[in-house]
């Protein structure tokens, strides 16, 4: 059986609902009488703001939840309506009122959806792909709504950071969002040394064309950790490659460049990690605020390192941080 479509590819995987074989046409956009369940009773959506989850790639992993908020509500705030407009056709969902809410527009755009609230109308929050608010400022949104005295609604569903860490393979029971790495290299690793210590699994998203060069900074930064790079994931290309750091920044420094969206997911400290690395790691963080001398000096007495040894390595990092 060939696999369902990706919500980005353009096909349809059926405009109608299925109940016992019967064809059952979606209910208008403005009815709030919708039933998630063809089995219950229809029940009307309470007022508010409803965030709601779709699909990171698959069309059909939408909860019938979400489809009966999308259907139910009066206004649809998106990140880009030509997305959300093709997601709701493949649903069967009349498109309604849509309205653009995303990072550049959040100032003007949040007043706008609290009138619409203010006027008794049910609006919800959908992003292009995955949970709204996991990576973007949408958080302001939420206060913004609670102040003005509305209720906030979460549709749970997709996350490319849950579906990247269980398909890993590595620890679960303890992990750390970290989102996306800064895109050059010095700041990068600035940036990357104080995620070292963090006693759990890290996941991060990255653009393709930079996956190699994080990768190779990671190894440096964190030590050669077992790590799994997750490419187009819920999709038919679905990828995902589990090896060290530095093996995965060879392979993909070889290989061309990736399509798709990335999810990249690092285990968790080995308490016998590498004294270099560790030293490293430590001295990146102290130039942040301190001179060379100072910070080698620093370091050097609280690990018992030849002081030499420090302030030289010290120097190599800064060279390479200003490169």
């Amino acid at each position: 059986m060939p696999p369902p479509p990706a919500s980005g590819d353009g096909k349809s995987n059926g405009d109608t609902e299925r109940n016992g074989g019967q064809s059952s046409g979606p209910l208008p956009l403005n009815d709030r009488s919708v039933s998630p369940e063809p089995s219950k009773p229809a029940t009307r959506l309470a007022g508010g703001l409803y965030i709601v989850a779709t699909p990171i790639g698959n069309a059909q992993d939408i909860t019938l939840r979400a489809l009966a908020v999308l259907r139910g509500a009066d206004v649809i705030a998106c990140e880009d309506t030509r997305v959300t407009r093709k997601l709701l056709n493949m649903h069967g969902i009349g498109a309604g009122r849509l309205v653009s809410y995303h990072d550049h527009n959040a100032d003007k755009a949040g007043p706008v959806i609290i009138q619409h609230l203010n006027s008794g109308e049910i609006v919800a929050l959908v992003s292009d792909a995955g949970t709204p608010l996991i990576n973007d400022p949408g958080y302001a949104l939420i206060a913004a709504v609670r102040d003005a005295g509305h209720v906030v609604h979460a549709i749970p569903g997709p996350s490319s950071v849950i579906n990247g860490l269980v398909l890993a393979g590595l620890p679960t029971d303890r992990f750390f969002y970290a989102g996306f790495p800064p895109p050059k290299s010095a700041k990068r690793r600035t940036w990357l040394g104080p995620l070292r210590d963090i006693p759990s699994s890290l996941v991060f998203l990255e653009s393709p064309s930079r996956l190699a060069s994080c990768l190779a900074d990671m190894a440096d930064i964190f030590g050669d950790r077992p790590a799994a790079v997750l490419r187009e994931m819920t999709k038919m290309f679905e990828e995902v490659r589990r090896e060290s750091l530095s093996a995965l920044a060879t392979y993909y420094a070889d290989a061309p460049v990736p399509k798709g969206e990335i999810t990249l997911v690092v285990g968790p400290p080995d308490p016998e990690a590498d004294s270099e690395i560790d030293l490293d790691a430590r001295l990146i963080l102290a130039l942040e605020t301190e001179s060379v001398r100072e910070a080698s000096a620093r370091i050097a007495l609280e690990t018992g390192l030849s002081k030499r040894e420090v302030y030289n390595r010290a120097l190599e990092l800064k060279k390479a941080g200003e490169a």
